[in-house]
């Protein structure tokens, strides 16, 4: 592993440990040149997943972009780092344990507003808006008054 402050190849493992709910490792590294610490994780490389668009192209799924609109979502929410964190991990479970190597897009939505929905009730919403393309006002509040009906 290279070390991100000087660049050289020579590093040594300090401590390992379980992460993310036993899915990786964190490696706590020393630089042997520069003395400098850092952290890496090492995942389990699965097989490529593909996501199938509403316009039926194909991409490779990609977790920072889910997790971009899940941050916009919930943007000044009380949603810390670590729930969304959690969230991605139990996404990315569910996708893979489907054994396809394509998803439609629809169903990475259907996971997260699933998610959303038991975590924030507004960051649900926001994200609904944007994946469900709200076309006017009533289409924003017939989905509000079903998640106020979910909720009693």
């Amino acid at each position: 592993m290279r070390c991100p402050f000087c660049n050289c190849e020579d590093t040594k493992v300090i401590d390992s440990r379980p992460a993310e709910e036993q899915n990786a490792i964190r490696r706590r590294r020393e630089c042997v040149s520069c003395g400098k610490r850092f952290t890496t994780y090492e995942r389990l490389e699965t097989f490529p997943l593909m996501v199938i668009k509403k316009d039926e192209t194909r991409e490779p799924y990609d977790r920072e972009k889910v997790e971009a609109g899940i941050l916009r979502a919930c943007h000044k929410r009380p949603v810390s780092a670590a729930q969304i964190a959690q969230l991605l991990d139990e996404l990315e479970s569910r996708l893979f344990n489907t054994g396809r190597k394509e998803i439609p897009v629809s169903m990475i939505g259907e996971i997260v507003m699933d998610k959303l929905r038991e975590l924030d009730a507004v960051a649900y919403v926001r994200f609904a808006s944007v994946y469900r393309e709200f076309k006017d006002v009533d289409t924003f509040a017939e989905e509000i008054t079903k998640l106020l009906k979910k909720k009693k």
